[in-house]
């Protein structure tokens, strides 16, 4: 017989769900399903806090990072900064407390924003191997180090000190400033899609730091700032218009302080004057007197449709801070010393939905790529190397779908194209649209795709002039080569026959006929990149 259970019963079995509860039994969804994944995503959340701490108090960065192998599959973390540090009394919270942090509610350009990269490295850490995590700070101009021991309360969602102390001198205390978290976790060492190859991206992304890195296998990687100043700082901005959902836009109506809608639509959103305010209540059919929070769900509907018909100007640009064209070139350089051929491009702002991004791009040619038999594609977003789902998302349908052919490299169908080249595709925005909470790929929304296209378009014919010129020169050296070791004795037989004593020089001769010639072919090659860029934009 069944045992039939009552309503009462199953509301006894209703419980609340911790965030960290939750996670701890989802670890997959924020990057840690694997163990090559597990170890680069500790390091990467710990990296990625260093960087935006630096840049926002104006320091420039100095990272350091080691990998040392405990035991088997164990291996102790140790990421340290040159940063300003964290106040005592915020170090349990920021590492011991999932979803706290300082960046969600700003709407600008940032490495992370929902508070959760870096605890839930403490949280993998505490569960795979069960050791606490070490969490050291420094503030300049203060003689002590505060340490923590910590775990995070998985049911509470709350930091659990285990053991807390201030040191002022030795091997353990940071030198000047700064902060260093110590863990041990459970992965497995590998050079491709690990460890190496994101400290190596990250120094093109973010060409102003420092990087020092000490692998398992004893390897150290050292990378040198080749920009000594700090980017463009991003600024916070309120959200435009064109990007509000209805159910923002009721949480907007019930948190505000203006008196009026009017002066809601002002104060709340940027690219809203007084015109454009009117414009929107006047097509919403709304009294502009109206108090935000009277306003019935017809007229939020209305109000949300009218917001998105009235031309407003694009929202500020200067939550963004790109990496820059030049600084772009200069990291690629210290990647790839040897290259024949390196070219960068940063594009005008877009806005898609109401938020502004910058796509930035770079190719390089020769050198270590020769070794490559297909392309190397380097993904970056708000200067953060994307490494894993490499044949998904925005950059890799951007990249398939570019025509390769036209540019002088190897493609087989709607597949990834041959040959010694790197390409470099960033996307600097106040909001990525990730594919998942792992942010391993971006997601293709057509907009961003037909932008990256774009531009790896653009540095795509910058490459085909480069291997037009080269093909040229090795063509036309040959020529020239089999003229001065003929032609002198054309003449000189041909002058026998015609009897003429007079010795002829005709190397000058022969010479103004292949430069005649190069220019020929110059004007040929620029014609077809014209050609190559107007077809680009008729599709």
């Amino acid at each position: 017989m069944v045992d039939k259970k009552s309503a009462e019963y199953f509301a006894t079995q209703q419980k609340e769900i911790s965030v960290s509860e939750f996670f701890e039994k989802n670890k997959h969804l924020l990057g840690f399903d694997n163990p090559t994944k597990a170890l680069l995503i500790v390091v990467k959340e710990a990296v990625d806090n260093a960087l935006d701490a630096c840049e926002e108090a104006g320091i420039l960065p100095d990272i350091k990072v080691k990998v040392k192998n405990k035991r088997d599959d164990v291996f102790t973390l140790s990421i340290e900064d040159n940063g300003p540090g964290i106040v005592k009394q915020q170090i349990p919270k920021i590492f011991g407390k999932l979803l706290y942090g300082s960046k969600f509610h700003k709407f600008k350009q940032s490495r992370g924003q929902q508070g959760i990269g870096i605890s839930a490295a403490v949280l993998y850490a505490q569960l795979t191997t069960g050791v606490p995590a070490k969490v050291y700070s420094k503030l300049p101009g203060k003689d002590k180090t505060h340490v923590f021991i910590m775990h995070i309360d998985t049911m509470k969602n709350e930091p659990e000190i285990i053991e807390e102390y201030d040191i002022k001198d030795g091997r353990e205390a940071i030198k000047e400033h700064g902060v260093r978290i110590v863990v041990d976790v459970v992965g497995r060492y590998r050079k491709k899609q690990g460890i190496d190859e994101y400290i190596r991206q990250s120094g093109v992304a973010n060409p102003f730091a420092n990087f020092a890195y000490s692998a398992p296998d004893g390897e150290k990687i050292k990378i040198t700032r080749s920009v000594k100043v700090l980017p463009k700082e991003a600024k916070s901005i309120k959200p435009h218009p064109y990007g509000v959902e209805f159910g923002i836009l009721l949480r907007m109506l019930k948190n505000t302080k203006a008196k009026t809608i009017y002066a809601f639509l002002q104060n709340e959103f940027s690219s809203t004057g007084a015109t454009s305010s009117m414009q929107i209540l006047k097509v919403a059919k709304i009294d502009k007197k109206a108090k935000p929070l009277s306003l019935e769900r017809d007229d939020i509907d209305r109000l949300i449709r009218s917001m998105q018909t009235v031309k407003l100007q694009r929202p500020p640009l200067d939550c963004l801070s790109p990496i820059g064209k030049e600084e772009l070139e200069k990291g690629l350089r210290k990647q790839y010393p040897d290259a024949d051929f390196i070219f960068t491009e940063s594009r005008k702002p877009v806005v898609y939905r109401g938020i502004p991004f910058i796509i930035e791009t770079g190719i390089v040619y020769g050198g270590s790529l020769e070794k490559e038999k297909s392309i190397d594609v380097i993904r970056l977003a708000n200067r953060v190397p994307l490494l894993y789902q490499l044949g998904a998302g925005a950059v890799n349908d951007s990249v398939v779908k570019t025509s390769w052919r036209r540019y002088g490299l190897t493609q087989s169908g709607k597949s990834m194209p041959s040959g010694p080249v790197a390409v470099v595709v960033h996307m600097c925005s106040a909001w990525v649209p990730f594919i998942s909470e792992s942010k391993e790929a971006m997601a293709p929304y057509p907009d961003i795709v037909k932008e990256m296209k774009l531009a790896i378009q653009n540095v795509a014919r910058q490459l085909y002039s480069h291997l037009r010129k080269k093909q040229r020169a090795k063509h036309e050296s040959r020529r020239m080569q089999i003229f001065e070791e003929y032609l002198p004795l054309i003449a000189e037989n041909a002058a026998e026959l015609a009897e003429i004593k007079k010795k002829l020089n005709i190397l000058p001769i022969i010479q103004k006929v292949v430069k005649t010639k190069l220019l020929e072919n110059e004007r040929g090659a620029i014609d077809h990149i014209h050609k190559e860029k107007k077809g680009e934009e008729n599709e």
